[in-house]
């Protein structure tokens, strides 16, 4: 009898490491995925999931800013799992910083006062749409990966008792394929770029030949600090001997930045 049961126990075991979970595309997509048409995958091994000539996209969440005129839609690349003909689309997700630095600051939980920060997986596009004119327009003009936007924060957010209230987006993303690898991923150079609240005038935030690795905030000047790697030999990619350095931006007036180190 033990054996009996030591023998289905072990045919238990057997059976559920046998079991593959559904593994769907990795972060990102080939230079030439501009359309979202019907998926088309390839069986290369070494980028399987990343080299689909075309994909769709879904809308999968809708901002609310601070301006009632202006809302934003999230789109995000379907990933497919071939195998398993099943599906998954990312999500909205947000960093949050449950800490204020003193009385009078009220910042609900955001990031920075007055700015959500928003991000999710493949989350290639942004529609900004106006209200009042009932006009739509995607920030990017082709799919980009995108880390994270920076929006004006549908609650009002105090700064030193005074109401904080946004007129602009920010957006760090990797929309070039840098090390000339055929896609658009993680490997790439890292961007960070202005937008109006309109959705327009859209600006470079940081020096293109530098990718955005991480940020802090100042909460006496309200500036934003950017941690970028320099691409001193300029192949596009992230190397560990490159330096880094350290950008300052002015949030009251992005337009206005500078570097510090």
């Amino acid at each position: 009898m033990k054996n009996i049961i030591l023998f289905l126990f072990i045919l238990l075991l057997f059976n559920s490491c046998g079991k593959k979970k559904p593994r769907y595309e990795n972060k990102g997509f080939s230079v030439q995925s501009t359309s979202e048409t019907q998926y088309e995958y390839t069986d290369e091994s070494e980028k399987e999931g990343l080299q689909s000539l075309e994909f769709k996209t879904r809308p999968t969440g809708v901002v609310l800013t601070n301006h009632p005129n202006y809302r934003l839609t999230t789109i995000y690349k379907v990933n497919y799992n071939k195998e398993y003909e099943t599906i998954s689309v990312g999500s909205n997700s947000y960093h949050r910083k449950y800490r204020d630095f003193s009385e009078g600051n009220e910042w609900n939980g955001h990031f920075m006062p007055g700015l959500e920060a928003l991000y999710g997986y493949n989350f290639v596009n942004i529609s900004h749409y106006d209200v009042q004119t009932k006009t739509q327009k995607n920030l990017f003009e082709t799919p980009v990966l995108i880390k994270t936007l920076y929006y004006p924060a549908f609650s009002t957010d105090t700064l030193n008792y005074k109401a904080i209230k946004r007129n602009y987006f920010m957006v760090s993303a990797y929309d070039e394929d840098t090390n000339g690898d055929s896609l658009i991923s993680t490997q790439d150079l890292r961007r960070f770029y202005y937008f109006d609240i309109e959705g327009n005038n859209k600006n470079l935030l940081i020096p293109k030949n530098y990718s955005v690795l991480s940020s802090d905030y100042d909460p006496v000047n309200d500036f934003m600090y950017v941690f970028a790697q320099l691409d001193a030999n300029s192949n596009g990619k992230k190397e560990d001997n490159e330096e880094i350095h350290v950008f300052w931006i002015d949030l009251n007036n992005p337009k206005n930045t500078g570097r510090q180190y």
